[in-house]
């Protein structure tokens, strides 16, 4: 599997539960959202000026989504929502592993670079670091409508949380032989 069919495959809408634990204070906590991804063409204004705001010639993009959310917390019942575009930037040599923009699009608009690749059972490894937090997601399909998350973020100052996050697609469904053909590439 490479990013264009990843992101692909990820396309639609998802129902997701996700279990958090936050290890330097023993607590758990659970959210569920509704998400909303959407592949954007390469050419698209927002790939083009997140490729600009990283100094990137936006022509080495290679594909990109938006992600839009909007859930609760389960412990105050607070609403979160947002969205991010992330824009993959694959390695001249190799075309598995590559750059990922990120922006968040609520709040101050801030660019996030990192970097992904695929690992030898086609889960995509994401890898964010900065001067205040380390950041590890692993991301797979178990079905073409079942998506897995798990990921470690770590702060610097010692804080750490985990969390598992399983996704449920609700519709916009991929095209059928596309999603047969990842999939089956996925469970082989």
């Amino acid at each position: 599997m490479n990013i264009e069919e990843f992101f692909q495959l990820s396309a639609g809408k998802w129902f997701s539960h996700r279990t958090s634990q936050h290890l330097a204070f023993n607590q758990s906590e659970n959210s569920k959202s509704d998400i909303i991804i959407e592949t954007l063409a390469v050419d698209h204004p927002e790939v083009i000026k997140l490729c600009q705001q990283d100094k990137i010639n936006p022509s080495s993009a290679s594909c990109a989504i938006k992600i839009t959310w909007n859930g609760t917390m389960e412990k105050d019942q607070a609403k979160h929502s947002g969205s991010t575009v992330l824009v993959s930037i694959p390695d001249a040599d190799n075309a598995a592993q590559g750059k990922l923009l990120r922006e968040i699009l609520d709040g101050d608009k801030s660019l996030i670079a990192g970097h992904y690749k695929f690992d030898s059972d086609g889960a995509l490894i994401l890898t964010t670091e900065d001067e205040t937090m380390w950041l590890e997601e692993r991301v797979w399909f178990a079905s073409p409508n079942l998506r897995m998350r798990v990921n470690v973020l770590k702060s610097f100052g010692g804080f750490s949380i985990t969390s598992f996050t399983s996704e449920i697609r609700m519709g916009g469904f991929p095209p059928a032989a596309k999603a047969d053909k990842t999939a089956n590439s996925v469970s082989s």
